[in-house]
């Protein structure tokens, strides 16, 4: 099988080492990639932007399967153009991606399917804001109603800095999405979705403040790790069946079938597990944790649901260990990063690329934000998270941060779900 993966992040580069490994895949190509999705994969170029761009590549690289990461080209229609050039294509469609490109569409969705999730309002005029946020609070929620790579929410106990980051929104011509808080530890689970058949892989966790402790502002994400230890047993089949498959059978009575990975970012409640949001495709950074623990080669797996056959294909295998994956930044991020700067130490099988590509003498350098993402793998969260931080220590990059505490209170047994 000739497999084409989309994007250029570590996920994608997740995926191709997935991939790597399926002897299935006679040929593996990534566009536009970077510096660690080369050694596994022919580099190709193309827009993400543009869809005909990338059913072009699909068609003349003759590819078996194409696998769109990133949710720009998802949102953008990228999978309608390669089906339409009779390409096998693993992500959803222009209008069933709205379920990520659109939050407020997401919630209409929700309260037609009887979706547990949080209250809102969608607000897109300054003049209706103060009465909005009055109706909230504290804590108030702010999410941009569109795309924004995980850094258009803020949540605060400050009202203010709430009315400022919403009027900011606005500003911008982005109506804003005002939601109630709601307590308990996030999780984050993956179901694969070929129309109706419904698989979920593991569950996961990931860290989106840039700090120890989860302090500072949002990011796209600094870390995750998998399974989640202190989950309870049922959650996986309750959220599938009280959240997913709801959400799944309420688009395709819209005629908007979904197909792809269709990612349930949850709040595990003392009422029972709530949606904070849905996307529509492979987490960034869970792949980096999940894939790793994944026993079933991918190729066939993702063919399966691409070509709506997932119903037919044998149960998921997996590891019973546990994977651990840290986020080194760059000097700035989640603001404007420094780029340019020389990487060394990052040659390891578990240190995925993101923002990093290769100069024309050779060495590889820092291109964006989230630059590189370790991954750890272990018979317990402790040993995981002691060979990611093993792998990191022997990474330089000028001025890079990363957190310190990815999975520790997971691995010390200090998480556990609210009682009901």
């Amino acid at each position: 099988m000739r497999v084409l993966v989309i994007g250029s992040g570590a996920r994608e580069h997740a995926l191709v080492l997935a991939a790597s490994h399926d002897p299935a895949v006679t040929a593996l190509g990534c566009a536009p990639g970077n510096a660690g999705t080369a050694a596994f994969a022919e580099t190709l170029g193309v827009d993400l932007t543009l869809p005909s761009a990338i059913a072009e590549l699909a068609v003349s690289w003759r590819a078996d399967l194409v696998v769109i990461g990133p949710e720009v080209p998802l949102v953008g229609g990228a999978a309608d153009a390669v089906r339409a050039a009779g390409v096998p294509c693993f992500g959803p469609g222009a209008d069933a991606a709205r379920i990520e490109g659109s939050k407020s569409f997401a919630k209409e969705v929700m309260a037609s399917a009887g979706v547990p999730t949080a209250r809102s309002e969608v607000v897109d005029n300054p003049a209706h804001l103060d009465a909005a946020l009055a109706r909230f609070g504290p804590t108030w929620v702010v999410k941009d109603d569109g795309l924004a790579a995980g850094k258009g929410v803020v949540v605060t106990e400050d009202v203010e800095r709430a009315r400022k980051h919403a009027l900011m929104l606005l500003d911008g011509g982005h109506p804003v999405v005002l939601e109630s808080f709601l307590d308990g530890p996030e999780a984050s689970l993956f179901c694969l979705v070929d129309g109706r058949t419904v698989v979920p892989l593991l569950p996961a966790q990931d860290f989106k403040r840039v700090g120890d402790g989860d302090t500072g502002p949002n990011t796209g994400g600094m870390g995750a790790y998998a399974p989640l230890p202190w989950s309870p047993p049922e959650l996986v089949d309750e959220v599938v069946s009280t959240i997913v498959r709801p959400v799944v059978d309420e688009l395709d009575r819209r005629g908007v079938p979904f197909s792809g990975l269709l990612y349930a970012g949850l709040a595990l409640t003392s009422e029972g597990p709530r949606v904070i949001e849905f996307n529509c495709r492979f987490g960034d950074p869970e792949t980096q944790v999940v894939l790793p623990l994944l026993r079933t080669p991918i190729a066939g797996l993702l063919h399966a649901t691409a070509t709506g056959t997932l119903a037919e294909h044998p149960p998921l295998e997996w590891s019973d260990e546990a994977a651990v994956t840290v986020v080194i930044a760059a000097d700035g991020y989640p603001g404007k990063p420094r780029t340019g700067d020389v990487i060394t130490g990052g040659e390891d099988e578990g240190v995925l690329h993101a923002g990093t590509r290769r100069r024309d003498d050779g060495a590889v350098v820092s291109s964006g934000g989230r630059v590189l993402s370790v991954v750890g793998v272990g018979e317990d969260l402790t040993a995981a998270r002691e060979e990611a931080y093993a792998r990191v220590s022997r990474v330089n990059l000028t001025g890079a941060h990363y957190r310190t505490d990815i999975a520790a209170r997971a691995a010390a047994g200090h998480l556990a779900v609210p009682a009901r």
